[in-house]
């Protein structure tokens, strides 16, 4: 199996996994309504970038960032104990902000496309 490959797979198990441990095991408040949206393990596997959405508005994502950077320790030991792989990354934890992206693109292309058809209706 290609390196390529292998960090693909490594990405989805850590994201489900983590997932799975927030909905079940982690209790502090801050985390109860994040969702990984994405986890990305560095090439030499020490680090996995993982990115985090709140579901709703209750807690700030900073928030729970500070509260997922507080149980690292314990989602690390827990994913030690379940996964067969050799070394669990450390975590950094990150606000998934593409969904606001996206939308700022759509509101601009929306009044570039209204801006545009105002001009035509003038010409």
């Amino acid at each position: 199996m290609s390196p390529n490959r292998r960090t693909v797979r490594l990405n989805q198990l850590l994201r489900e996994e983590l997932a799975n441990l927030l909905q079940t095991e982690i209790k502090d408040p801050r985390v109860v309504a994040v969702t990984v949206t994405r986890v990305d393990v560095t090439q030499d596997l020490s680090y996995a970038d993982v990115y985090v959405r709140t579901l709703t508005h209750d807690v700030p994502l900073e928030d729970a960032i500070a509260g997922l950077e507080s149980a690292e320790g314990f989602i690390r030991r827990r994913l030690g104990r379940d996964l067969h792989i050799r070394r669990i990354p450390e975590f950094r934890f990150h606000a998934d902000r593409s969904l606001e992206h996206v939308q700022r693109i759509e509101v601009l292309l929306e009044e570039a496309l209204g801006q545009r058809e105002h001009d035509d209706e003038e010409n």
